[in-house]
């Protein structure tokens, strides 16, 4: 079901993506391409529910949603979930101040509203959280481990992201997709290791993603804008923090392979 799982969701995502895009004028996103390019980035989590629907009925879709819960989890995975990145980013500007001796461009929005963003928009990442982590990484955790799981989902991950660097009011807009997938890809490695850790929460997971798309402008990584996304043009902030998320996940990789071997379910 895997195989089936991302060949769908790769499918309605892009449509979504791609058809929102089109119904746009570049300049502005009328209101029925917002709406198209959200059903699309909550389609991990559609077609996950909707598998499981298939196959396992309502109890395991029952089993897939509660997933998602309040009990159990220790308050200090909470903090790291919404600090992390913003640790990265001030460590990122820091080895910036030491490289080239003046700091780098800060982002200039406040922390509560920060906050604020995290806990509104933490719901909106169950879209993608119940597919890609609450779906999609117990199995395949249990075909090759979570260490390499957790390798492979974040490529796959950062592909499936792929349209939105085409589409000019998205972020990503002509950005540096080869840095993009490394980034993701090393995200997605921490994030596993968090699964694990709080035993299979996808809540957590959701926090901690809503806290990379609202605070990582913190300090900004974005460069100035490419022909084609498929270059490494990449601002030196980019480049610190991609170093960074992987430094921390080589370690968390060694911690996942220790035995006995890291499982989530």
């Amino acid at each position: 079901m895997l195989i089936i799982f991302f060949l769908i969701t790769f499918l309605v995502a892009w449509l979504f993506f791609i058809t929102g895009n089109l119904l746009s004028n570049n300049a502005e996103l009328s209101t029925l391409s917002r709406l198209l390019i959200f059903i699309g980035a909550i389609s991990p989590g559609l077609v996950a529910v909707s598998l499981t629907a298939i196959t396992r009925g309502s109890e395991g879709v029952k089993l897939l949603i509660n997933k998602i819960s309040f009990k159990d989890t220790k308050a200090m995975w909470y903090i790291f979930a919404v600090t992390f990145i913003a640790l990265i980013k001030g460590l990122a500007a820091l080895v910036f101040f030491l490289l080239y001796d003046s700091w780098p461009q800060f982002g200039t929005t406040p922390w509560y509203v920060m906050l604020f963003a995290i806990a509104v928009s933490m719901w909106v990442q169950a879209g993608e959280e119940i597919g890609w982590r609450g779906y999609a990484l117990p199995l395949m955790s249990k075909k090759i481990g979570l260490a390499m799981s957790s390798f492979l989902l974040g490529i796959i991950w950062a592909t499936w992201h792929l349209p939105l660097f085409y589409i000019a009011t998205a972020d990503t807009f002509n950005q540096s997709f080869p840095v993009y997938l490394l980034q993701v890809t090393g995200l997605s490695v921490i994030m596993a290791w968090l699964f694990w850790k709080v035993n299979g929460n996808l809540l957590p997971l959701m926090v901690f993603h809503a806290a990379i798309n609202n605070t990582k402008d913190i300090v900004p990584s974005a460069s100035k804008a490419s022909e084609s996304p498929f270059t490494l043009n990449a601002s030196p902030i980019g480049w610190i923090t991609l170093v960074l998320i992987w430094i921390f996940a080589f370690c968390l990789i060694y911690t996942m392979t220790r035995k006995p071997a890291a499982t989530v379910y």
